[in-house]
């Protein structure tokens, strides 16, 4: 986990690339929010996929003794979360959906012992980014889903660069103002 001091907004980053599109805007955002990030990099966390094994139906704790442990602690405690994702083949990215797949603890706390971990409502949003002529939409109703789960209520529009084979995110002016738009949302607590 990549803390920058504070990080009271987590950003789950999906992408396998350290300096690719994804990147290049998820740095903007932290630099719009000096201070105020954690980064928990899904490719490179001590992080193991949910075998439900059905364990937190009935206990507040994960089976699974990972990296996890930590991130929990700072889910339940950040004021914002961000999904950040390439998009491949319209939908996020396997090693962020093994990651994700271990917020089935929020859902067993609520569905089965009827418990809310996440006492806050934060905000949040979403980094998406795209080569070729596919569609987010895939992508953007499941990072939609994560969030809810997570307890973010209030969401920034998602944060597109599309087309990323042809106009790198870097370049893409219209995905840096909407990252900008994101930090600004964010800031406003």
């Amino acid at each position: 986990m990549n803390d920058r001091k504070g990080g009271d907004i987590l950003i789950f980053y999906g992408s396998p690339h350290p300096h690719g599109d994804t990147a290049a805007l998820v740095d903007i955002l932290m630099e719009e929010l000096p201070g105020r990030c954690t980064l928990v990099d899904c490719w490179r966390e001590d992080i193991h996929p949910c075998t439900d094994c059905r364990a937190c139906r009935s206990q507040r704790g994960c089976a699974v003794e990972d990296g996890m442990q930590e991130i929990y602690r700072r889910i339940e405690t950040c004021e914002g979360i961000v999904i950040a994702s390439p998009v491949w083949f319209s939908g996020l990215t396997g090693r962020l959906l093994d990651t994700a797949s271990r917020f089935q603890r929020y859902y067993s706390a609520r569905a089965f012992r009827q418990e809310e971990l996440i006492r806050r409502s934060g905000k949040g949003g979403m980094i998406l980014v795209c080569g070729g002529n596919g569609s987010p939409e895939n992508a953007i109703q499941t990072a939609g889903m994560l969030l809810r789960q997570l307890n973010i209520r209030d969401r920034y529009p998602p944060v597109l660069s599309m087309r990323t084979d042809t106009v790198p995110a870097a370049e893409d002016g219209s995905a840096i103002q909407a990252v900008r738009g994101l930090a600004e949302f964010l800031k406003r607590g």
